[in-house]
């Protein structure tokens, strides 16, 4: 046979098996897909992202993590390339340190989580905040750019009690109705 009709089938075969790879790769669930990679997590974890960055296996993550969408984890750090071209003698390094979250931790719509973060049990994360190098505190609320203390969960809970409403566990159609009555006003 002749040999590039040989690296042509051989193109091929690869783009067939990436095709087949990135399709499975998308009608994956979010936690198959952080499993398959190598993410390491505990029990009854809920994500809602597919971002766990280059290197999946540095990401540790305790029971009861849940994520909202477009949650990010990073865990190197990307601008080397300019340190590399300054430089000659550091052309090979790379920086990649672990993310490190604990148990019963949220994280909100868009949060990125850094390189060496450390997220303690019982945190909340507020939407789009930035988790940098460093510890959060357990039993607390973080939010912000970076992400900063803003109270414990004792102090969240005390504050808003006045607003709480109990329809975690009613149907779609039973939650609706309720969150109707107490909050849509006639505009007519």
């Amino acid at each position: 046979m002749d040999d590039n009709y040989i690296c042509y089938v051989e193109r091929e075969m690869e783009f067939i098996k990436k095709f087949f790879r990135e399709f499975y790769r998308r009608k994956m669930t979010p936690n198959a897909y952080a499993k398959y990679i190598g993410v390491n997590f505990g029990k009854n974890c809920n994500f809602r992202t597919k971002k766990f960055g280059s290197e999946p296996y540095l990401i540790y993550m305790g029971d009861n993590v849940r994520t909202s969408g477009n949650v990010s984890f990073i865990t190197h750090a990307g601008g080397l390339s300019v340190i590399r071209c300054l430089y000659p003698e550091h052309k090979d390094i790379d920086l990649f340190e672990p993310i490190n979250i604990g148990n019963n931790v949220f994280l909100g719509y868009g949060v990125t989580v850094l390189p060496g973060a450390n997220i303690k049990d019982n945190v909340i994360v507020g939407a789009n905040s930035v988790v940098t190098r460093g510890e959060l505190k357990s039993n607390s609320i973080y939010a912000g750019v970076p992400a900063k203390y803003i109270c414990s969960l004792d102090e969240f809970l005390d504050k808003n009690k006045n607003k709480f409403v109990y329809t975690h566990n009613l149907n779609p159609e039973e939650k609706e109705n309720y969150l109707k009555r107490r909050f849509v006003k006639n505009s007519y």
